[in-house]
């Protein structure tokens, strides 16, 4: 049991003008979501490149919880997370999105936030580096 579903997407080898276009990555994750049957309540995007390497960033946030992109144009990348919880599946999301942006050379993690059953308990850093339960 958990609380919601969190993909961690990372994207390789994507054109640098697609890497570069904050309003098509935004208006991209706000459709996507809405057509998953997502919220969408507020979206916010930014252009890199004067004092950092060119990219951008862009976050739609949804009733449901967040998606977001983060690009390194000179390297191709993309790095994306959906976050959802509630009856929004974020695989539904990520199928839209990819579909739309043509995205082929990528990896996805689910981490389940929240869990509830006794074998999840996560591990903590205590003072020192050290990892317990």
């Amino acid at each position: 049991m958990h609380k919601g579903q969190h993909l961690l997407i990372d994207c390789r080898g994507v054109p640098r003008d697609l890497c570069l276009n904050d309003k098509l990555l935004l208006k991209s994750m706000a459709d996507a979501a809405e057509e998953a049957g997502s919220t969408v309540i507020s979206q916010i995007r930014y252009k890199f490149g004067i004092d950092s390497p060119p990219g951008c960033t862009a976050i739609v946030m949804l009733d449901e919880s967040h998606c977001s992109v983060h690009t390194y144009a000179d390297l191709g990348l993309i790095a994306m997370d959906v976050f959802t919880c509630g009856a929004t599946d974020p695989r539904q999301i990520w199928e839209n999105l990819r579909s739309r942006l043509g995205l082929t050379n990528f990896t996805v993690s689910c981490v389940h936030r929240f869990e509830t059953s006794a074998s999840s308990i996560p591990l903590a850093v205590a003072a020192g580096g050290e990892f317990s339960r």
